[in-house]
């Protein structure tokens, strides 16, 4: 028997199961999960089944025809930029059974930095200073910039190819260092950004989150920050909060808007306190690793983007802030505790220091998730000890 509809995730790690979560927690029965390897989600409870698919768009279109035998409708949530990329080289084979949650117009020129500091510069958002280099010749102008300068590749080519996700260059010898990767990479075709660093840690950084529609309104949306990194400071999320100024509330909803953004989109800014502005970081066109925070903070993202896909009424929901919400990766919380020096005292705090305190991929109805976790950061830890003894 064909059913209506299911919502299919792409990714089964920590963005991926809340996703799973909030979509469950709505009511919505029909889940399924494609990845490229059987991450936590996988053997979640609350998923009708999972497909284990590889990296390449012609594979993900075999399965999607698979599951359109099933399902009239097939709305997708993607959490990682490689799919998004894939679903953009199968759009035209896809669209007339699956909810794409992008502007196929602009989802490939919106992914570029470079582009979405160039929106930043016409829209009046703030952004770090920047270069963009892209042939042999730039490599001697990142310089010109006052160190230390991160360096980041244009777009997440790190899915793709052995590349760096950021290379931080504290002075010339550092970049005199790093001068023949780059080249090499040039050669490539990967092109690089060279910014300024914002002074400050990990809990600098606030995100906006917005679904925006295909007719072009923002549906719902929500803010909130970093607590801390993991493994650095230039590293992906360990925990975060539902705080953050009404400034990052404008410039995403400048963002979204100015820049003609559909789908589940999140603009990161990093506050400067040099010049007490807030600075646009990047902007993320799928959901990111911690978007639980605004559902449990009242806001359901992926779930607007569900009843949008059906052609339903969306409800407008405020986020709560009258209580200060922590979302905390347990696994990211112990590893840095471990290999940061004094970072236990940011673990406390991000454990204890709120209202209510949730942890990533912990649900009682379906603990098998967080227990595999639970074996992976057994393993991870038992791996950053040996080392740290100098035993592997």
């Amino acid at each position: 028997m064909k059913h209506n509809d299911c919502a299919l995730v792409l990714g089964g790690y920590v963005n991926g199961y809340s996703i799973i979560q909030e979509l469950h927690e709505n009511g919505v029965k029909n889940i399924v999960l494609f990845d490229v390897n059987k991450k936590a989600g996988a053997y979640s409870n609350k998923i009708k089944k999972f497909i284990l698919i590889d990296k390449t768009p012609d594979t993900l279109y075999k399965e999607l025809k698979k599951l359109h035998t099933e399902y009239d409708q097939i709305i997708i949530f993607p959490t990682n930029d490689l799919e998004v990329e894939n679903l953009y080289k199968i759009y035209n084979k896809i669209k007339s059974f699956c909810f794409l949650p992008f502007n196929y117009e602009n989802i490939i020129s919106s992914s570029d930095k470079y582009v979405q500091y160039s929106y930043c510069e016409k829209l009046g958002v703030p952004y770090p200073k920047t270069l963009h280099i892209e042939k042999n010749e730039d490599i001697e102008k990142i310089i010109s910039i006052q160190f230390p300068i991160l360096v980041k590749p244009n777009k997440r080519d790190d899915l793709k190819v052995q590349v760096f996700r950021n290379l931080q260059l504290y002075n010339k010898t550092d970049f005199e260092k790093n001068r023949g990767k780059l080249q090499e990479f040039l050669k490539m075709g990967i092109s690089f950004l060279a910014s300024e660093i914002i002074p400050g840690d990990g809990s600098n950084i606030y995100a906006y989150v917005g679904y925006r529609s295909q007719s072009g309104k923002i549906l719902n949306e929500w803010t909130g920050k970093k607590l801390s990194q993991h493994p650095n400071d230039f590293g992906v999320f360990s925990s975060a909060s539902n705080e953050a100024p009404e400034e990052i509330l404008n410039f995403g909803r400048i963002l979204l808007d100015g820049m003609n953004i559909i789908g589940i989109a999140q603009p990161e800014f990093k506050y400067d306190a040099r010049d007490n502005k807030y600075k646009l970081m990047e902007i993320n066109l799928r959901s990111m690793m911690w978007h639980r925070v605004g559902n449990l903070s009242g806001v359901n993202i992926q779930y607007s983007q569900y009843l949008d896909a059906l052609q339903k009424d969306v409800p407008k929901q405020i986020q709560l802030k009258e209580k200060k919400i922590h979302f905390v990766y347990l696994k990211h919380e112990i590893e840095n505790t471990i290999t940061r020096k004094g970072y236990y005292k940011i673990c406390i705090h991000n454990l204890i220091k709120a209202d209510d305190t949730f942890f990533a991929l912990y649900d009682t109805k379906d603990i098998k998730p967080f227990l595999i976790d639970c074996k992976d950061i057994i393993k991870d830890t038992g791996v950053i000890c040996l080392k740290t003894l100098k035993i592997i």
